[in-house]
């Protein structure tokens, strides 16, 4: 009896955040059953919601290896997958599925790491199943429209987005969802209803994605009222980043320096192993700029699959430079990654890549915009692999980048809330492509996105070539490919190609007159 009182305290300490009985409470379950898992389980739980990651996991391994109960595989999964350790999450979180849970937050937990490891198909089970055991729960509802979102089901998420609308109607992550998840016509939209929204907000996150989805909604209306919204919610977000340019000056700095030392030896020097058709294909490029497009186009070939936004190679350079800095790239982890052994590097990358692969019989595209900072480890790490690296008129890729709404805790995009920022931010990338040309000719086939709009079988052609595939027409049908979207585009790959994003940025032309002129003075053509 005394067993089942201490395990009642300890969860309910932590359910009014009492981390301190929790944890008191735990140990003394320790103390008096040490062969029993819920004692490692709940302590491991107050450590972890003390922010000691690190040390929650070795308690949670303890209280799986004491016992098989889903809830604790579930929870294990979701601090490995935080800990970034991807096939051991994997791995836990179909040990917790096989195990049947019975609670509506272990199959919550699930999706949420299925989600993480780039699975959303797989993901919608648990999450309808949380779902079912606990239909008002909105946050359990959002997670599951989310995944259907993803994977094309837009009518069922919409209904799911509705319905917490309707019980909420001022959550601000619905709203933007809704606004995101198609595009908005004026006999079908919701802006009268976001601007009431909008009015009656109460938080500061509610009413920032509010004037972001209110913004995008505007622009698909063609409405010059968006850059106004837009202008609004970019100005108080970027006041909460507190972002300096200097910062990202200095990344490119290094990189620059790290790669032309010697006339480009710092890339000559030794290779990784050639892979031949097994190598991966990078798709680069600023964000909002047709990497999705390129993402799809390639993966709608039979030998060819999409494994997502990898962080692997971030990842990789991160660990093996071995730097201390709490971010994933900075000046000292790019001086210090000169000397990482490619092969090893190659090694790393793939080891972290593979759980994200679903199907491991195909060549995979990795599609993480932000590697074009890393195209001189993915060259001497993959000496073979295709880069491809996606150009957009410089006016359209500042504006697409300042009207998105990019995840919070990214560590590339902090630059895209103010106009200026991303237009330098885009000449420093447009001059490390120009450097990577120099260093490693012919190595990176730059791509324009207006070419392959209005020239799509020339370019998918060309595309297709460089990356070592065979043609094959369905590649032209990119927008029948089934496989889930986890991005911003997700709408517009659902739709055949056409030129609607094109000149887009003149609907604003005198908002964004400084930033053009900006780009002349440069010596930047804009088109």
């Amino acid at each position: 009896m005394r067993l089942v009182t201490l395990a009642l305290e300890a969860r309910d300490a932590l359910a009014r955040g009492d981390l301190a009985a929790a944890s008191r409470a735990a140990n003394a379950l320790i103390a008096d059953r040490p062969d029993d898992a819920d004692g490692y389980f709940l302590l491991g739980i107050a450590a972890a919601e003390a922010g000691g990651i690190a040390k929650a996991v070795p308690l949670l391994e303890s209280a799986v290896a004491r016992g098989d109960d889903p809830e604790h595989c579930a929870q294990l999964a979701r601090l490995l997958i935080l800990m970034r350790r991807d096939g051991d999450a994997a791995a836990m979180a179909r040990r917790a599925l096989d195990l049947g849970p019975g609670d509506a937050r272990t199959f919550d937990t699930i999706g949420c790491v299925l989600v993480r490891l780039g699975d959303h198909a797989r993901a919608i089970a648990p999450f309808t199943a949380a779902v079912e055991a606990e239909p008002g729960n909105l946050d359990y509802r959002y997670n599951l429209a989310a995944a259907l979102g993803f994977t094309g089901a837009v009518e069922a998420a919409r209904v799911h987005y509705e319905h917490v609308l309707k019980l909420d109607p001022g959550n601000g992550r619905a709203h933007y969802a809704l606004a995101i998840l198609s595009r908005q016509t004026r006999g079908d939209n919701h802006v009268a209803r976001l601007k009431t929204a909008l009015d009656a907000a109460r938080g500061k996150d509610d009413a920032l994605r509010i004037r972001y989805a209110l913004a995008k909604e505007l622009e698909d209306l063609g409405e010059a009222e968006a850059f106004r919204h837009l202008a609004d919610a970019n100005a108080r977000h970027a006041r909460n980043l507190r972002y300096d340019f200097a910062q990202d000056a200095a990344i490119f700095d290094a990189i620059e320096h790290c790669f032309a030392d010697g006339g480009g030896d710092g890339i000559a020097a030794p290779m990784g192993p050639p892979m031949g058709k097994r190598a991966p294909i990078f798709v680069v490029g600023m964000p909002r700029t047709g990497t999705t497009l390129v993402d799809r186009i390639l993966s709608s070939h039979p030998d060819v699959v999409s494994a997502g936004e990898l962080q692997a190679m971030p990842l990789a350079v991160k660990r093996l430079s071995q730097t201390t800095s709490r971010v994933i790239i900075d000046p000292d982890t790019i001086r210090a990654s000169r000397d990482i052994d490619p092969a090893q590097l190659a090694s790393r990358y793939l080891a972290q890549a593979q759980h994200h692969r679903i199907d491991e019989t195909a060549r995979f595209v990795d599609k993480l915009p932000a590697n074009f900072l890393y195209i001189g480890h993915i060259a001497r790490s993959f000496p073979d692999a295709p880069i491809v690296c996606l150009r957009r008129n410089p006016m359209d890729t500042v504006w697409s980048n300042f009207k998105n709404l990019f995840a919070s805790r990214s560590p590339y995009y902090a630059y895209s809330y103010d106009l200026m920022a991303t237009a330098r931010y885009y000449a420093r990338f447009d001059r490390l492509m120009r450097f990577w040309d120099r260093v490693i000719p012919c190595r990176v086939l730059q791509l324009s996105y207006e070419a392959l709009v209005t020239a799509q079988e020339r370019e998918t052609r060309r595309l297709l070539s460089f990356c070592g595939l065979e043609w094959d027409a369905a590649c032209l049908s990119f927008h029948e490919n089934k496989a889930a979207v986890a991005t911003p585009s997700a709408a517009q790959v659902r739709r055949p190609i056409n030129s609607d994003g094109m000149g887009k940025w003149r609907t604003h032309a005198d908002a964004l007159e400084p930033v053009r002129r900006w780009f002349e003075d440069q010596g930047i053509e804009t088109g």
